[in-house]
C-alpha cells in the first residue's frame, strides 16, 4: 500500500464535462434518496484513494467525514486541500462578495484573514477522518500569484506550523519559488511537508521541479493535463481540464512514482485532469504501467469513449449500474 493512485475528486454530476454517463450511470433509479446508487461507493470499487475538492469550496463538517468512513472499505484514505480561506484569500474575498453585493470591503479584507478559528473548524472537520486512520494528507494549493517573498514565507511557515500533526503537501506553482529552491526546500523540509510535484502547462512564470521527493515521509504528485490553449482563456473552469494524457506522456511519471516509491513510505498521485472522465482514464494506464492491481467492473460506455482502456480494464454490462450498491457486489 505503499502507491496509492486516485483522482482529484469523484463527483462531477453537472456540465460538458460530466461523469455521468461515462463512469456513472447516465440515470439514476426513483429508489437514489434510499438505497439507490452512491458515487463515492462505486469510486471506492475502483481506486484506494481520492484527493477531495470540496473543503476548498466550503470548511469540512464532522458529520459529512464521518459519512466517508463508512461509505468506504477500510484501507481507502482521503487527501483533502485546504479551505480556500488559508490558500486563495483573494477567491475567498471575491466569493464573499458575490453573495453580498455592496459589502464593506474593508470588512471583507477582515474577513479573509485566516483565524484560530478557521483553523480549529478545518481540524474539527477532519477529526473522523484521522481517527479512523483514513487520512491521507493535507494539500495546501497556493495560485500561481502565490509569490516567494518574506510575508509568503512567513504565512506559509505559519500555516505549516498550524497544522503540523497532520502530513501536509504544499503545491506552489510561481517560478521564484524553484528560482530559490534550496531556500523552498529548507522552509518546507523544516516542517517534515511534501512539495507537491505537478504536471502542468508551462509558462514564463511557472515553476520547474525534477520531481524528487524532498522528505522519506511521503510522495505527493498531481497531474492537471497540458491544455494550454484553455488554462487561462476559457468558457468554463473545467475547460481547462479538458485533457488526456497519452500513454507515452504517463510513461514518464510512471517510472518516477515507481522509483519514488522506493524512497518514500507513502507516495500519492493523482490525477486532476477530471473533464469526461479523462482523470480515472488516466489513473487506470498509470496502474497498468506499475503493474497495481485494477479493480472493479468499468461501464461499456469508458472503454467506448476511451479505448485505451481495452484489455485494461473488465467491464459488465450484465450488472446494470443504477442497482443499489448492495445488489452490483457478486456473489
Amino acid at each position: 500500500m505503499g502507491l496509492r493512485i486516485g483522482t482529484a475528486g469523484w463527483s462531477y454530476p453537472t456540465g460538458k464535462g460530466k461523469w455521468n454517463g461515462l463512469f456513472y450511470p447516465a440515470t439514476r433509479s426513483k429508489r437514489q434518496g434510499t438505497a439507490g446508487f452512491d458515487e463515492l461507493r462505486f469510486y471506492a470499487e475502483h481506486f484506494d484513494t481520492v484527493e477531495v475538492n470540496t473543503t476548498f469550496y466550503g470548511q469540512p463538517k464532522p458529520d459529512v467525514a464521518r459519512t466517508w468512513v463508512e461509505r468506504t472499505p477500510a484501507g481507502f484514505e482521503f487527501s483533502l486541500k485546504l479551505h480556500q480561506k488559508f490558500t486563495h484569500p483573494k477567491m475567498f474575498r471575491d466569493a464573499a462578495l458575490t453573495k453580498a453585493p455592496g459589502s464593506d470591503g474593508s470588512l471583507l479584507d477582515l474577513l479573509s484573514q485566516v483565524t484560530q478559528s478557521d483553523i480549529d473548524e478545518f481540524r474539527a472537520g477532519i477529526e473522523p477522518l484521522a481517527h479512523a486512520g483514513r487520512l491521507g494528507a493535507l494539500l495546501a494549493q497556493f495560485p500561481a500569484s502565490f509569490k516567494n517573498d518574506a510575508p509568503s514565507r512567513d504565512y506559509l511557515a505559519g500555516l505549516l506550523r498550524a497544522f503540523g500533526d497532520y502530513p501536509t503537501a504544499v503545491e506552489l506553482r510561481h517560478k521564484s519559488w524553484s528560482d530559490a529552491i534550496g531556500d523552498t526546500l529548507t522552509l518546507l523540509d523544516g516542517f517534515g511537508a511534501a512539495f507537491v510535484q505537478i504536471d502542468e502547462p508551462k509558462f514564463r512564470f511557472s515553476i520547474r521541479q525534477n520531481y524528487l521527493p524532498n522528505v522519506k515521509s511521503f510522495y505527493y504528485m498531481r497531474l492537471h493535463g497540458r491544455n494550454a490553449a484553455q488554462w487561462w482563456r476559457h468558457d468554463k473552469s473545467e475547460d481547462r481540464y479538458n485533457y488526456l494524457y497519452s500513454a507515452k506522456e504517463l510513461k514518464e511519471f510512471s517510472e518516477i512514482a515507481g522509483a519514488a516509491k522506493t524512497l518514500v513510505k507513502k507516495s500519492y498521485l493523482y490525477t486532476n485532469n477530471h473533464f469526461s472522465s479523462k482523470s480515472v482514464v488516466n489513473a487506470v494506464m498509470l496502474k497498468a504501467q506499475l503493474g497495481e492491481p485494477i479493480e472493479g467492473e468499468y461501464p461499456p460506455e469508458l472503454v467506448e469513449r476511451y479505448p485505451e482502456l481495452t484489455g485494461l480494464v473488465s467491464t459488465s454490462p450484465a450488472a446494470p449500474l443504477w442497482l443499489p450498491f448492495e445488489s452490483r457486489r457478486s456473489p
